[in-house]
């Protein structure tokens, strides 16, 4: 009896040290990518450059290790282009950050009015990460329900709408991948449950969308100071053309008659009427007045759409200016990268 009882119990131990394996066998696989990218980050130190930017993301733990395991690159050179090689440029137009083969990978933009972007373009590849790291079957419910977010927002947000435009040609998995990326950092009104998600790895994300917001302002600001400068113009053009055509036709007529009003006085004309030689005289001389102010006027405007005009080419600079920087094309070839 004692021997039978004995047995039983070893079986049981046994069978509980076969649970408990299968226990950690299972929970191994679930933890697999956590550790990958525990033992991933072991094996990188990060530049000053990327650390404070890792600092400014307000990364939670799991963000910073996600972030800090795809060896992130701060680079300002043609380099950044050898490793986003692959990013198709007609999608996004100037590539700024690329996620490829678990790396993340950005461009130094230094200058002060629209150096936010790194910041987002590093949010927004941390999230790619964060996505290619899902389940296949989250993958596919997030997708979905990503794709009920957008559809309920797009109506009545051009901007998300335009901005996902370029994406709609992609298959459904890599539009929603896209999609998690952009509403994450660009869209600052989500569902709760989206709220919830994004928590997962930003300890802020109402920062970032300021950030955001702050540099898409840079952009709109100045169309909307090109549009308005364009639209003055127009109106003021249209306006001095008119005015010119008509003071043409004024002088015109004013010179006829003072010359009959000279010819008449060469011919002693006013001899019988003196008073009417003065009212004429006064009448000449207050037209000569309105033309003089007229033209004053006139030329006031014109130097008012020069003005108006070398405004705009001095935006058109800015603008140019700006985008060069955005440019990495331009990259010089000598920078090292800043890894």
């Amino acid at each position: 009896m004692a021997e039978g009882a004995a047995a039983v119990l070893k079986r049981w131990i046994g069978f509980s040290v076969f649970l408990a394996l299968v226990a950690l066998a299972v929970g191994a696989m679930l933890l697999r990518q956590e550790i990958s990218d525990h033992l991933a980050g072991m094996n990188y130190e990060m530049s000053p450059r990327v650390s404070d930017l890792a600092d400014d993301l307000e990364l939670t733990e799991t963000g910073r290790r996600i972030f800090i395991a795809t060896h992130p690159t701060v680079d300002g050179s043609q380099h950044f282009n050898e490793q986003c090689a692959d990013v198709d440029h007609s999608e996004q137009g100037h590539v700024l950050g690329c996620y490829t083969a678990d790396r993340i990978h950005l461009f130094d933009v230094t200058d002060d009015r629209v150096s936010e972007v790194v910041e987002i373009t590093a949010a927004h590849e941390l999230l790619h990460a964060a996505f290619h790291r899902l389940g296949e079957g989250d993958r596919s419910l997030l997708a979905s329900r990503l794709r009920e977010v957008y559809d309920e927002l797009a109506p009545t947000d051009a901007t998300l709408a335009e901005r996902m435009s370029v994406y709609e040609h992609l298959p459904d998995a890599a539009f929603a991948n896209e999609l998690h990326s952009v509403l994450g950092t660009e869209v600052r009104e989500l569902p709760q449950w989206l709220e919830d998600h994004y928590a997962q790895w930003f300890t802020n994300r109402s920062a970032l969308i300021d950030d955001f917001e702050t540099y898409v302002t840079v952009f709109n600001d100045l169309q909307a100071r090109v549009d308005a400068l364009q639209a003055e113009m127009a109106d003021l053009r249209a306006d001095v053309e008119r005015r010119s055509s008509a003071y043409g036709e004024t002088v015109e007529a004013f010179n006829e008659d003072a010359t009959d009003y000279a010819s008449r006085l060469e011919r002693d004309g006013y001899r019988d009427d003196p008073e009417q030689q003065q009212r004429d005289a006064a009448a000449l001389q207050q037209r000569r007045a309105e033309i003089d102010s007229e033209l004053a006027q006139l030329q006031a405007d014109i130097d008012r759409y020069n003005a108006l005009r070398d405004e705009l080419e001095t935006l058109g600079k800015v603008s140019a200016e700006l985008d060069e920087h955005l440019d990495s094309d331009l990259a010089p070839i000598t920078t090292r990268p800043n890894e």
